[in-house]
């Protein structure tokens, strides 16, 4: 088979670029796991919008920045000032994605107010702050499902009283009860796996802190939002 000339020249600088590029990644690998033991194993090598760097993951979410020989390696936000975008943060999001329809919902229990038709789902711990504030105002949003996952975090005694909310006749009310009226969960027994599986699946999914909400689009939002965001976020999911 015959190839015209500028096509036979595209072909060969593709492949020389794609060699070198392999060869980039191979030199980057060997170079780090020599000189820093937890990139021993790295999750993936791509090359970043800035030319030159190259983006480094490891343990899942965790992103750094390297030259094409892995000899200097940055840790920080890469930003599009031209954009106005924090390309990092957007890369953790889409890493840590959760499809909503996914989501291990037996191992969480369910709020309904309203006809319910909206569809939110929550991570938190009992004994957080900004989680009690974030309750106390989320009372104010109406038609919405909520899939509360208890997400012990904070110590024993989140152990402890998430224990007793799940294993208590109304998971909902007592919840309520404590987050909302301060009025302390009644000691309970019973399987508590669900509670280590929620730990497991945030550790996956990057779930770093209390409150976490993920909508039915997949879009998160962490921390005590206001009532009001919360609505907004929403409507545009639903």
């Amino acid at each position: 088979m015959k190839f015209a000339p500028a096509l036979f020249a595209a072909l060969t600088l593709v492949s020389t670029l794609s060699a070198s590029a392999s060869a980039g990644e191979a030199e980057i690998r060997q170079n780090l796991a020599a000189r820093i033991p937890q990139f021993a194993k790295i999750d993936e090598i791509t090359k970043s919008p800035m030319p030159g760097l190259y983006e480094v993951r490891i343990n899942g979410f965790e992103i750094y920045y390297t030259d094409e020989q892995g000899n200097y390696l940055l840790q920080g936000n890469l930003i599009d000032v031209k954009a106005r975008r924090n390309l990092t943060e957007e890369r953790v999001e889409k890493l840590s994605e959760v499809a909503f329809d996914k989501l291990p919902v037996k191992d969480a229990f369910k709020i309904v107010r309203g006809n319910g038709k909206r569809k939110l789902a929550v991570f938190e711990d009992p004994n957080c702050g900004y989680c009690k504030q974030f309750e106390r105002d989320l009372t104010k949003v109406d038609n919405v499902t909520i899939h509360l996952f208890l997400y012990p975090v904070l110590g024993p005694d989140s152990v402890v009283k998430s224990r007793n909310i799940w294993c208590a006749k109304d998971k909902a009310r007592a919840w309520t009860d404590w987050m909302v009226r301060g009025v302390a969960p009644e000691t309970a027994e019973c399987d508590t796996s669900a509670l280590n599986r929620n730990r497991e699946f945030g550790q996956k999914y990057n779930i770093t802190g209390t409150p976490t909400l993920i909508f039915s689009n997949g879009t998160r939002a962490p921390g005590a939002i206001p009532a009001e965001q919360v609505e907004k976020q929403l409507a545009a999911a639903n």
